[in-house]
């Protein structure tokens, strides 16, 4: 398999200057205001869908349709009573929330949103970076919205939120696993790290608004990429705490999870990283398994239309699909038993993530050596059904299991 070089955003290839920082300046508050304006938009959307499916009228109040109701709703709560609990660690306290929303904002910053456009004389990606190890970063990010969720029920002092926080960190690091084989299942076919290239390929081959996507609805890359697609929404909702999988916060169970103690703004950061969160997942699948921002243009050219317009009104369209889903699945699907959560999680979606990586690797170093593909796909599936089979009847039942401990 041919490794490409590492692209380099060409924002940075001449000398640094101070139009060159104004230019990241101007990248990184866009980007942390539409994602700010996102979360508000998907917020009203989701309660104008559900109450649609539930034959109801929804928010009507604030604003047109009701569309300033979740920033009506941010700003009551803004001005509300700040409370923290006498036996709380009120460092920790304090800076658990934000510990939550950071990561969400950070994964927004390697997506690309566009193609290379000219912003100040100056042309650069449309996105705030494009890390060399961009899908190491996606993974180290994921990750770190465990410690707010975590420091928030550990420093509120009391013993539900500190349940509440245990159950939300088992259930985040049991789906981190599934979630970073489904993206290992991309990084093998594409042959890089780097958001960008897995976009739109090390050279932008076939131009960057081809319809040729690097993963999805091609003939050589749908059907292997396709069940990795399905193990990242499975395991990037659980990630997420997103129904059915929303189990940190079972308010018949732990009266409300982790953040019980939380009040005001402090409360409401925590809902708005979890809804952060949803959206940067959704564009991260759209990067990795849609093709970002790649799509038909208009024409032949390279005008404004063809270079902003274009590209974003395709990355938009897709992403608008996905969050459309999580939409559906808040409204379809009751929440799910802890036990069978982490079943899901540990029993099946693991074992079938590492065989499927291990399918998706025959098949890329098939295509290298130019096997047979038909034989190939059948070896390599047989193996893996055949692997999965052994290690499912391996496993002891619940029945044999309690029979052992006694």
């Amino acid at each position: 398999m041919t490794v490409p070089v590492l692209a380099l955003d060409p924002l940075y290839s001449g000398s640094l200057s101070v139009s060159v920082l104004l230019v990241v300046l101007i990248k990184v508050v866009a980007a942390f205001a539409i994602l700010l304006i996102s979360v508000m938009l998907y917020i009203w959307a989701m309660r104008k869908v559900i109450a649609d499916m539930q034959n109801r009228i929804g928010p009507n109040r604030a604003g047109p349709f009701g569309v300033l109701q979740t920033l009506a709703d941010g700003i009551k709560l803004f001005f509300k009573e700040q409370s923290i609990p006498d036996s709380a660690d009120r460092t920790v306290f304090r800076l658990a929330p934000y510990l939550s929303i950071l990561p969400a904002f950070l994964l927004f910053c390697v997506v690309p949103v566009g193609g290379t456009v000219s912003i100040l004389g100056h042309r650069t990606y449309l996105q705030v970076a494009d890390l060399p190890i961009g899908a190491l970063f996606i993974l180290a990010m994921s990750g770190l919205g465990v410690y707010g969720v975590m420091l928030a029920g550990w420093s509120s002092g009391s013993k539900y939120p500190l349940l509440g926080s245990v159950r939300a960190s088992a259930q985040l690091l049991s789906y981190e696993a599934a979630f970073g084989l489904a993206i290992v299942a991309v990084l093998i076919q594409a042959g890089t790290l780097s958001t960008h290239e897995i976009v739109f390929g090390a050279d932008g081959i076939g131009g960057q608004y081809s319809t040729a996507w690097h993963a999805m609805f091609t003939d050589a890359y749908w059907p292997r990429t396709f069940v990795a697609f399905v193990i990242f929404l499975i395991a990037a909702t659980a990630e997420v705490n997103h129904p059915p999988f929303d189990l940190v916060e079972a308010e018949q169970e732990l009266v409300g999870g982790f953040n019980t103690e939380y009040t005001g703004i402090r409360f409401a950061i925590f809902f708005l990283a979890e809804f952060m969160n949803v959206i940067t997942m959704s564009a991260i699948a759209v990067t990795l398994f849609l093709g970002g921002p790649s799509g038909p243009g208009i024409g032949s050219g390279t005008g404004v239309v063809n270079t902003w317009l274009m590209p974003v009104f395709w990355f938009l369209v897709k992403l608008l699909a996905l969050l459309f889903g999580t939409v559906w699945l808040r409204a379809s699907l009751p929440r799910i038993r802890y036990d069978r959560l982490m079943a899901l999680g540990w029993k099946y979606l693991i074992e079938i993530a590492v065989l499927w990586v291990i399918v998706t690797a025959a098949l890329q170093v098939g295509s290298d050596q130019g096997w047979n593909t038909a034989v190939t796909a059948a070896g390599a599936v047989a193996i893996a059904a055949l692997a999965y089979g052994f290690l499912y009847l391996s496993m002891p039942k619940p029945g044999e299991a309690l029979e052992e401990i006694r």
